[in-house]
């Protein structure tokens, strides 16, 4: 079956662009589209789409609310959040993603790759896009623990190798590049990042970078 996408943006020309991308793949299919928040909320109720195209700021109901309110606890139905960022303006995006987006893509992001991020978070997994992932947390570092405050004693139910796995995934690298830089397989690294997931009670690799931030385990800018 296709997977079903809503369309969120104040800006119907880029609502048109992402329509024509995403109906010409045959596994995607356009069920929506919402000019705010509200009637995202709406859409979401009466249409039931697998996954959110979510624009941060729009009049009403910004992306960060709407977002919230898809993904948290009163959910109407299973959809993901995909949030659309310019980077370069929206400083809520780090909000975005605590409030429970899957992950987000830049607004100028080629076609092939705003098509694969939808397939990846209607899967269940988390677009985490490795470079924008650094620069993102490294652009809001002042809304984030420097690293001196003390560390949270939940990251203590972590082993050694989780903590290290966790502070690779919060610089943004790839499965493949953890396990590269750990000398271990790709099925091991899948296998700690359950674990951590798991243990410290967080929904995808989205939420464990922002907790590793949040918790001063890892230091904005640090290498």
């Amino acid at each position: 079956m296709a997977i079903r996408v809503l369309l969120v943006d104040d800006q119907p020309l880029l609502r048109t662009g992402f329509r024509m991308i995403l109906e010409a793949e045959q596994d995607l299919a356009v069920v929506g589209e919402a000019g705010d928040g509200l009637q995202a909320l709406e859409q979401v109720r009466a249409l039931q789409p697998d996954v959110v195209l979510m624009d941060i700021r729009m009049p009403r109901m910004d992306g960060v609310e709407a977002t919230r309110q898809i993904t948290g606890p009163a959910k109407d139905g299973p959809a993901k959040v995909l949030v659309l960022t310019t980077f370069d303006l929206d400083e809520y995006v780090v909000e975005a993603l605590r409030a429970g987006a899957s992950g987000f893509l830049l607004k100028d992001a080629p076609a092939h790759e705003l098509v694969q991020a939808i397939r990846v978070v209607a899967a269940g997994e988390a677009m985490l896009a490795p470079s924008i992932t650094r620069r993102l947390l490294d652009k809001y570092a002042g809304h984030l623990p420097s690293g001196e405050e003390a560390v949270p004693d939940t990251l203590d139910t972590l082993t050694d190798r989780e903590v290290e796995v966790l502070k690779l995934v919060a610089r943004g690298l790839s499965n493949a590049e953890i396990a590269a830089d750990l000398f271990v397989s790709e099925t091991t690294v899948k296998t700690h990042v359950g674990h951590v997931l798991t243990k410290l009670g967080l929904r995808d690799r989205v939420q464990a970078a922002v907790y590793a931030y949040e918790s001063g385990l890892v230091r904005p800018g640090a290498q």
